[in-house]
């Protein structure tokens, strides 16, 4: 078994539009930080798996796919904020097979861990329409191939700053993953807010943690212990899939959650330990946003070092030290109560 899997985006540099955040630089300073590092070419890199329509169309309409494939050929916005170039349907295809590649190694056991370099990022992107930088939603299909191979129970851990809408729209309704999210509010995309729980036979499938600008490591650390973790015990799911944005860290020029990467490796940490304790280390994480390449560089650091259960060897900016503004306190009491956690 190998302690850790990667997946690369080949010719990912051909989605790309000119001062867009979105931009292949996000990934490249990535697989330089690793490079430097030692792990990139310590561990082995998969290549993408081709996606079944029994994996496809659960989580993408067909009609959705037919526009999407329309707009990629003309290479034209999808909406003001998600562009496409002719290359997107391809290389949209290949980031969501990435995904599925990884996921399919750790659940079967041929890797202990997984980290795929999703380019483009997929975590907005709804059953019918593209938005927020994301084509085809990369972690929802790698839930989707799991489910169909034989899991039970998947959870989605989306620490990403911006509400993964799209992930949480596909399963709203399923009582087969279970998806939580952190993220700013209020922020985009507007959605998000605690009492989105889920409906039918996804009633408490779905959970959110709205946080406030400025809340920094400490309010992580918290939510972490006080609700993550006690959540993953109550759901008891067979794999992790970490949605993973680095654009909460504090230099990121999107948002103000302040995180810092040691501060990210450590909420990786405990998300490691819990999964080694109860659903046999699986775990993977799927790259959505972050907008500042010191900031990935930082942030994929101290994730790969706790997903190989190496101490990182970055210390927290002093930024973490700030505490986290009252209103913090009252959404965490709110979360509590609505999932009986007191």
């Amino acid at each position: 078994m190998d302690d850790l899997v990667f997946f690369y985006p080949e010719g990912h540099e051909k989605h790309y539009e000119v001062g867009h955040p979105e931009r292949p630089e996000r990934v490249e300073s990535i697989r330089t930080a690793l490079e430097a590092k030692e792990y990139w070419d310590r561990y082995p890199h998969l290549e993408q798996l081709p996606i079944s329509d029994e994996v496809m169309h659960p989580i993408h309409t067909p009609d959705y796919l037919l526009a999407l494939e329309e707009v990629c050929k003309k290479g034209i916005h999808f909406d003001a904020d998600t562009y496409t170039t002719p290359e997107s349907w391809e290389l949209a295809h290949n980031s969501a097979g990435g995904a599925i590649s990884v996921a399919r190694s750790v659940w079967k056991g041929e890797a202990k861990r997984g980290f795929s370099l999703n380019r483009p990022p997929g975590h907005h992107a709804t059953p019918n329409r593209a938005m927020g930088f994301c084509l085809l939603n990369n972690v929802a299909l790698a839930a989707q191939y799991l489910i169909n191979v034989g899991a039970n129970r998947i959870a989605i851990i989306d620490l990403d700053l911006h509400h993964g809408n799209g992930t949480q729209d596909i399963f709203y309704s399923r009582e087969d993953v279970f998806y939580l999210s952190t993220h700013q509010y209020p922020h985009y995309p507007g959605s998000g807010w605690l009492n989105e729980t889920g409906e039918g036979p996804g009633q408490m499938k779905t959970a959110n943690i709205p946080l406030p600008p400025f809340s920094g490591d400490n309010a992580f650390f918290i939510v972490m212990n006080e609700i993550i973790l006690p959540l993953m015990d109550r759901i008891k799911p067979e794999m992790i899939l970490v949605s993973y944005g680095f654009d909460p860290h504090f230099a990121d020029p999107l948002g103000n959650l302040q995180l810092t990467g040691d501060g990210y490796g450590r909420l990786i940490e405990s998300l490691v330990s819990w999964a080694d304790e109860n659903c046999n280390g699986r775990i993977s994480l799927f790259l959505e946003g972050g907008y500042d390449l010191g900031a990935a560089k930082e942030c994929t650091l101290a994730v790969v070092a706790a997903l190989l259960g190496e101490k990182s060897s970055q210390t927290a900016a002093s930024i973490a030290e700030n505490g986290e503004p009252t209103t913090f306190y009252s959404i965490l009491e709110q979360v509590k109560l609505i999932w009986e956690l007191q």
